[in-house]
């Protein structure tokens, strides 16, 4: 491949800070569940992480929780980001953009897995959509010009 897009360093970035949400959700509910004598109840086969949540300190279920909200709004991000590496727009502002999302994702993440204080997190989550908004008003009018 001659050409890679540099739009596609974000989208890979975010892959991976998702890989690292999952075995720290995977980590601190066994962790919060070992603690538990409830957990012991449980069936020891079928068991899902959900499952540990409610014998589990309500922390440990935070970082599970952010791990499956990595697979809400960012699906959007790849598909925008996928589109405006294909429209070789994958550079300048729409690039400054993306990295904005994903650090402001990252920056999501570790506030609801550690802290997890609604209104910070609310304001990060909104920052990262208007990242978000900027790459697909921009994606979309790359689409209008040339159409």
């Amino acid at each position: 491949m001659e050409h890679i897009s540099p739009i596609i360093g974000p989208v890979i970035a975010l892959v991976a800070w998702s890989l690292v949400m999952l075995f720290w959700a995977v980590g601190k509910a066994l962790v919060g569940a070992r603690s538990s004598a409830e957990a012991a109840a449980l069936p020891k086969h079928g068991t899902r992480l959900r499952d540990l949540e409610p014998v589990s300190p309500r922390e440990a279920a935070w970082a599970r929780h952010n791990y499956e909200h990595l697979f809400e709004q960012p699906t959007a991000f790849y598909a925008i980001a996928l589109a405006l590496a294909l429209m070789d727009h994958g550079d300048g502002v729409n690039l400054m953009f993306a990295w904005a999302y994903v650090g402001l994702r990252v920056i999501h993440s570790l506030i609801q897995a550690t802290v997890n204080i609604s209104r910070v997190r609310t304001a990060f989550f909104l920052l990262s959509t208007l990242a978000l908004i900027g790459l697909t008003l921009h994606a979309a009018m790359e689409f209008l010009y040339h159409a």
